[in-house]
């Protein structure tokens, strides 16, 4: 029977006691360290152990988990711990750029050691759970080594050897989230400029938000994921109109400026909506989908 992996985390905001936590469930002896030391006292309570450096908690044996602010948080805590990476294995997941990314792997690479770089896709109460999974990416066979460990965290996704693409899968998908936020309470300030409240809006369109892959004409009991016939058609630089054309789409995107304007409210993000249709229209492609605002946004010019 194999003795389990000593895992390190190194920084214990709400993510990293979740992710402690999950390790010591599954049966991690786990050594933490965090730059203020009271935020130690649940997980140490719970099991784990207080290094009293970064350098001894990188010295522990299994991978070093860094759940911290961004990637010059890393530089800040492992500088002083250089002497300590070799033939360590730094699985960073922290938020960032791809670029910055890139070259945290090769820092760390510099210094002896193996680096994956990790995006979280879930929130802390959830991490632990079937709900959770977690991007990877980074030298195959690292994550290989220590996919078992990991996958007390969440569902462990392997995406490629480039470091940055788990941090570019990460924040797309916080593109999405990011922007779906704002347009829900944009058109909360729209609905409320005519007397409807928040309470009341908000039931009523969030069905809005759930039925889009419905509204696609995806996940139609085939047993593909949703998005993955759209997704195909993009790829083949297919973009069928026959749910719903860029015109029509359009007209309702400058329907969206005007009320927002006729409300007094924000107009930066129905006008760039309404700039994605404009550019389709104006390259005559009326008649094709919704999607052809790729083009738009691929390339802006």
């Amino acid at each position: 029977m194999h003795e389990p992996a000593r895992p390190a985390v190194i920084g214990l905001g709400p993510m990293g006691q979740a992710m402690t936590r999950a390790l010591l469930a599954a049966g991690h002896p786990v050594t933490v360290w965090n730059r203020t030391p009271s935020r130690a006292d649940g997980v140490v309570a719970a099991g784990a152990v207080l290094a009293p450096s970064p350098a001894e908690a990188v010295a522990a044996g299994g991978p070093v988990v860094l759940s911290l602010t961004d990637y010059r948080a890393m530089d800040d805590v492992l500088g002083g711990a250089t002497e300590a990476l070799a033939g360590r294995t730094v699985v960073n997941l922290s938020s960032d750029t791809p670029d910055r990314t890139r070259d945290a792997a090769r820092w760390v690479q510099s210094h002896g050691g193996t680096f994956l770089a990790g995006g979280v896709m879930a929130p802390p109460p959830m991490v632990g759970t079937d709900g959770s999974s977690v991007y990877y990416s980074g030298p195959e066979e690292v994550f290989a080594e220590h996919a078992a460990t990991l996958a007390a965290i969440g569902e462990a996704r392997y995406l490629g050897e480039d470091p940055g693409l788990a941090q570019v899968m990460y924040q797309a998908h916080l593109d999405v989230f990011l922007t779906s936020l704002s347009g829900l309470m944009h058109a909360t300030a729209l609905a409320g400029s005519a007397g409807i409240p928040a309470s009341e809006f908000l039931p009523e369109v969030l069905p809005t938000l759930t039925g889009i892959p419905a509204m696609l004409g995806e996940g139609d009991g085939q047993g593909d994921r949703a998005g993955v016939r759209t997704g195909a058609q993009i790829d083949a630089g297919r973009h069928p109109g026959d749910l719903s054309t860029a015109t029509m789409m359009g007209a309702t995107a400058d329907h969206v400026v005007g009320a927002s304007e006729a409300a007094g409210i924000d107009l930066a993000l129905p006008r760039a909506v309404q700039a994605h249709y404009r550019h389709v229209l104006d390259a005559g492609h009326g008649r094709d989908g919704w999607t052809r605002i790729l083009d738009a946004i691929r390339d802006p010019r």
